[in-house]
């Protein structure tokens, strides 16, 4: 059930805000934003501190890499706004749309290297069984990933399996691929701040 406080219960402030992020962009206002605008304190601002370290703070993934993680947990996860939301932005980070919807079609075909493959199968595992064994990890370290690439991975799988149910609980509206694209480049510009 599409909780209404999501529409209509933000400060007075932040409805200006969205109003401006309507006009400037001509499009409605992205969920997630309509999520972490409502009492920021409790929930936007520590999340959306947490989402931005794991997708842009220093690691040895790329963005493209990270935001191809969250792709692909949103769709281990069934959720079509995070989906296409992530697989937007990684097709930017990239410059090249046919790599993501390889991977996402078959992560076991996509022309990507080794260690990015297991990392993706890893967490999908990860979402999909709320677990990965011992043999998992050993898959990933094998294929060449380091410890600290490990975390930098499990980061990006703890935001966005939260975010995912998070869309699918508030039922988050799926707008169209040109708002995704919009989206798209001010995540690559801004972060997550």
């Amino acid at each position: 059930m599409r909780l209404a406080i999501l529409d209509h219960g933000h400060t007075f402030g932040t409805r200006l805000f969205f109003a401006f992020v309507a006009a400037l962009s001509r499009r409605p206002v992205p969920e997630m934003l309509k999520l972490v605008k409502y009492r920021p304190a409790f929930f936007g601002q520590p999340m959306s501190a947490l989402t931005h370290q794991a997708m842009r703070g220093p690691s040895a993934w790329t963005v493209g890499d990270r935001e191809l993680m969250a792709a692909s947990i949103a769709q281990a996860n069934a959720c079509d706004y995070c989906l296409k939301a992530h697989g937007a932005v990684a097709a930017r980070a990239f410059n090249d749309e046919a790599k993501v919807r390889a991977v996402l079609g078959d992560v076991d075909t996509a022309p990507i290297a080794p260690p990015l493959r297991a990392t993706l199968r890893m967490l999908r595992t990860l979402a999909r069984e709320q677990t990965v064994s011992a043999d998992d990890m050993r898959a990933v370290l094998d294929a060449g990933v380091s410890r600290q690439q490990i975390e930098d991975a499990l980061a990006v799988s703890f935001a966005f399996n939260a975010i995912n149910r998070l869309a699918e609980a508030f039922q988050f509206t799926v707008p169209d691929d040109k708002a995704f694209a919009a989206s798209a480049g001010f995540l690559l510009r801004r972060g997550y701040r």
